[in-house]
């Protein structure tokens, strides 16, 4: 049995030129894949050692880091909202070989990027007190959260930047890059975090606001390796060329308002309803939290491997519609999508069979082992979905149909997730189960629809 038909991708439509064979496919996607899911899996491995690490202090150290998360990534909405958008557009002019419209895409991107980080930072530190209170925090956990979160928020422009740079490079096909600098970044995060959270070797002993100061120490490196890849005169991406484009030009801006502009939106309702469905949460007390927030970190593993096949996804379906081969862009599309599955297979054993053991690994509280059971049972089965929704969505975003994403996310994630939530948890007594459940309803509703949009194909002939 084949991996996949091409022409049964295509439904016996004719192809626009020569296929590659399977090997050729899937060697290809492969070769821009492997890198990106492992830059997104250890981003959610090192924040894992994070919440393992900070667990020694107790379960309120769990909860007060996790009481970030949301708050942060509001934070950083604006800028995830532009990286999509650059990904999408390099990807494209690579397709087309214009290497100079890429280079002002990068460059009217970081200049943007550095105007909005010193706002958007300030507000965040300014105002941390409110944002962590709204956040949910009690009595035990609002001190070191604040702390926590205006440390990293102070810190963000080296995050930003590289981000930025990483999405071109990625767009561009150089998803190695992207890989490198997390590695090398998250390998700094783990080492200070060993050094300043319980004050090894000499250090200060700083606790949860240790863990903070190891993750901006860390996004410093991976801020300076991310720059030093645009060094390089015969790469695709190089500050030679771009140190001649410092302005902004009416093309690129129209085109990075167009996809960002649907890709913010889809961000603030992401954001609106994890954040509601965070506090929701948050209110069943510091346990519930805890090992809620120990399972969201296990479902941020399951997403990473999504999240990098994704990246390929908006590469490979950016460049093949550049190259006007909107046939490759399908099929690569349900290459991504096939072996996102095989990896959804995989976790799904590792949760069923190893769920609690790994809860273990944070808590040795009974009432948290007894929760994860029930998480890691449930997260076995909305994998699936998971993985499946994202990179469809990769897909989609790849050929710039952000609009239509963003419109999932406000049914599913601003509604449906904290709504159904509620439903289940309160009035329903089903306490955190209930919560779960509701997420669960979220992931099948956004791969129901990002699966009949992706099966439809319109998005093959949007211009960008």
């Amino acid at each position: 049995m084949q991996f996949f038909q091409p022409a049964k991708v295509l439904k016996n439509t004719p192809p626009m030129g020569e296929i590659p064979d399977n090997r050729q496919i899937l060697g290809r996607t492969l070769q821009i894949a492997w890198p990106s899911i492992v830059e997104s899996f250890l981003v959610s491995l090192v924040g894992m050692i994070d919440i393992i690490m900070v667990s020694a202090m107790g379960s309120y150290a769990i909860a007060a880091v996790g009481l970030t998360t949301q708050p942060k990534f509001v934070g950083l909405a604006v800028f995830i909202s532009l990286n999509v958008a650059v990904s999408a557009i390099v990807a494209r002019r690579r397709g087309e070989h214009d290497q100079e419209s890429a280079n002002r895409v990068l460059t009217q991107a970081i200049l943007i990027t550095l105007g909005l980080t010193a706002i958007i930072s300030v507000l965040c530190v300014v105002f941390a007190d409110p944002i962590i209170r709204l956040a949910g925090s009690s009595e035990d956990t609002h001190v070191p959260a604040r702390n926590y979160f205006m440390i990293i928020m102070g810190g963000m422009i080296f995050n930003t930047l590289s981000m930025v740079i990483n999405a071109a490079q990625r767009g561009a096909g150089n998803t190695k890059i992207a890989m490198r600098t997390n590695l090398v970044s998250n390998g700094v995060n783990m080492l200070f975090n060993y050094l300043l959270i319980g004050g090894n070797l000499g250090f200060p002993k700083l606790g949860v606001e240790g863990a903070a100061v190891a993750t901006v120490l860390g996004t410093i490196v991976a801020c300076v390796m991310s720059i030093r890849s645009l060094f390089h005169a015969d790469r695709f991406l190089s500050i030679w060329r771009m140190r001649r484009k410092i302005r902004f030009d009416r093309r690129t801006m129209g085109a990075i308002a167009n996809i960002g502009s649907s890709t913010l939106a889809e961000q603030i309702f992401l954001r609106i309803g994890f954040l509601t469905y965070s506090i929701l949460v948050a209110n069943l007390g510091t346990t519930a939290f805890a090992s809620h927030q120990i399972g969201m970190n296990m479902m941020s593993i399951s997403f990473s491997f999504g999240d990098g096949l994704s990246v390929a996804a908006v590469t490979l379906v950016g460049q093949s519609l550049g190259e006007k081969r909107q046939d490759m862009a399908k099929i690569y599309g349900s290459v991504c999508q096939r072996l996102g599955l095989v990896f959804a297979g995989i976790l799904c054993i590792i949760f069923v069979f190893g769920g609690r053991m790994i809860f273990s690994w944070f808590s040795g509280e009974q009432a948290i082992l007894d929760y994860g059971q029930m998480i890691m049972q449930i997260l076995s089965i909305v994998i699936f979905l998971q993985i499946s929704q994202v990179v469809y969505s990769g897909c989609l975003r790849g050929a710039g149909d952000t609009r239509y994403t963003a419109l999932v996310s406000l049914i599913s994630v601003t509604l449906i997730r904290p709504g159904s939530g509620w439903l289940f948890c309160y009035p329903l007594g089903l306490g955190l189960f209930g919560a779960w459940i509701g997420l669960a309803f979220d992931q099948l509703m956004r791969f129901i629809l990002t699966r009949i949009r992706f099966a439809q194909g319109k998005w093959t002939s949007l211009k960008i």
